[in-house]
């Protein structure tokens, strides 16, 4: 295959050529993007929101991320619900957790109801908060008191036990007294200072008191992938497949495509190419079965791959190429004789040129040529799959009439030993190709003047008026 298979004209050719295959595979995927969704059925996401007040690191938040999705916080939730309303799934595939700016930790719960979305969502934030807050006093046990609000309790005790000695003391009797109540004082006061220091130093004094900003929006939607976009992404996926599929079966193909590597494969040499009207019905398969009309109904039953055909000349252009081919071949053959023409199986184009080249070869009887008049063609169509040529009889040989880019070098192969195997000799090939007829030019006259000299011309070659 050529490099024309990377350029966008063949995505447009395919388009345009293929657009029912192409349809009909698109709404195939449409239902099993429905399939689907009905196979797996929707989600609902809701989302709390956890303030984390205080000066807060990167990786201190993608540590608290951590613990909000944590199997604790998470498997604690779910006690509290249910299992069944928090998904009916393991719970901590449910639950996604994110930092987001200023601070906050942004917890989503998925379920397949809304409600129970919201539900999940807010009771993983309220054990989250408590979570951390139990962390953050040293302990998990909730029922434990934590480091520093013991030494509180502790300082607390002790200024009341100062408070207890500097009144039992003789006030201002004795100088030892007054010196033990300022002892005291000063105690007091280093110890209110210490406890000022400890909860200056504490992060988790700073960190503490985390809050759930409100409760979670209840979801008005589904969670992605929705219905809609399973249903979209399986029509996109089998369009861009048969696309795909298309520029493969084109770059793998092996057909050939020029005369030379045709008449290479034939191991003969090329005679000419001659040109045939275009006929979009010529190249349908000639079955009228449910098959066919099937194929022709989803626009199958014709290749894809063939060029659009060149603008040919007038008939006059084209019946010049195919008197120098019948030139050739009697140069080949000189004297009047009989040639065998071979036409592959189901080349309907070649068949149509081998059918003109007969009709030439019969009304050209080219009386003044030295070399005498055309040989009398005999026209057989040879199968593909197991060619078979009849056994030569007065045949001096015989000429391939093909068209280009419909068949391999494998299948050529075959028939030139179909021709041997049956006792001729390929003398020629002709390649047979499409073009499109324009439309006839009045020249100055009138159509209905310009009708009888056509007619009249006919009649001169040997065709009906």
């Amino acid at each position: 295959m050529s490099d024309d298979t990377i350029r966008l004209v063949t995505i447009g050719r395919i388009l345009r050529r293929r657009w029912r295959l192409l349809a009909v595979l698109a709404v195939v995927g449409a239902l099993v993007g429905h399939g689907a969704s009905v196979v797996f059925p929707p989600r609902y996401t809701a989302s709390a929101s956890v303030l984390l007040p205080g000066q807060w690191g990167e990786r201190e938040l993608l540590t608290q991320v951590d613990i909000a999705t944590s199997s604790t916080v998470v498997d604690r939730a779910a006690a509290e619900l249910g299992r069944t309303d928090a998904g009916g799934a393991e719970p901590r595939d449910r639950v996604t957790a994110k930092a987001a700016d200023g601070n906050i930790i942004k917890i989503s719960g998925t379920a397949d109801t809304p409600e129970h979305a919201q539900q999940l969502s807010d009771r993983v934030a309220e054990q989250f908060v408590e979570f951390a807050a139990r962390i953050a006093g040293g302990s998990t046990d909730p029922g434990a008191a934590t480091g520093p609000e013991a030494l509180r309790q502790k300082v607390e005790e002790t200024n009341r036990r100062i408070t207890d000695l500097a009144n039992a003391a003789d006030p201002g009797r004795t100088v030892e007294s007054v010196q033990a109540r300022s002892s005291l004082e000063k105690l007091r006061t280093s110890l209110e200072e210490a406890m000022a220091k400890l909860d200056e130093a504490d992060p988790a004094t700073s960190k503490a008191g985390m809050v759930v900003m409100g409760p979670a929006a209840r979801p008005t939607g589904e969670a992605p992938p929705t219905r809609t976009q399973l249903i979209v992404a399986g029509a996109l996926l089998f369009f861009l497949l048969a696309v795909i599929g298309h520029l493969v079966d084109a770059r793998v193909n092996r057909r050939l495509r020029t005369g030379p590597e045709i008449a290479a494969a034939l191991g003969s040499a090329l005679l000419g190419t001659v040109d045939v009207p275009d006929d979009r019905r010529a190249h349908r398969p000639q079955d009228g079965g449910p098959r066919a009309r099937f194929r022709r109904l989803l626009g199958i039953d014709t290749r894809w791959d063939v060029p659009t055909p060149p603008a040919s000349g007038d008939e006059a252009g084209r019946r010049i190429r195919y008197g120098r081919v019948c030139a050739r071949v009697r140069d080949l053959l000189p004297g009047s004789g009989r040639l065998l023409v071979v036409v592959p199986d189901g080349d309907e184009t070649a068949r149509r040129a081998a059918g003109r080249l007969v009709s030439e070869a019969e009304s050209d009887p080219s009386a003044g040529s030295s070399s005498g008049g055309n040989p009398m063609l005999r026209v057989v169509e040879v199968s593909v799959d197991r060619p078979m040529v009849p056994d030569r009889d007065c045949e001096s040989g015989a000429l391939v009439v093909l068209s280009a880019g419909s068949w391999t070098a494998e299948e050529l192969a075959g028939i030139a030993e179909a021709c041997t195997d049956g006792g001729h000799e390929v003398v020629g090939i002709v390649v047979a190709g499409t073009v499109r007829a324009r439309p006839a030019r009045s020249s100055g006259r009138s159509p209905d003047a310009a009708t009888p000299a056509l007619a009249v011309r006919d009649r001169a070659t040997g065709g009906s008026a």
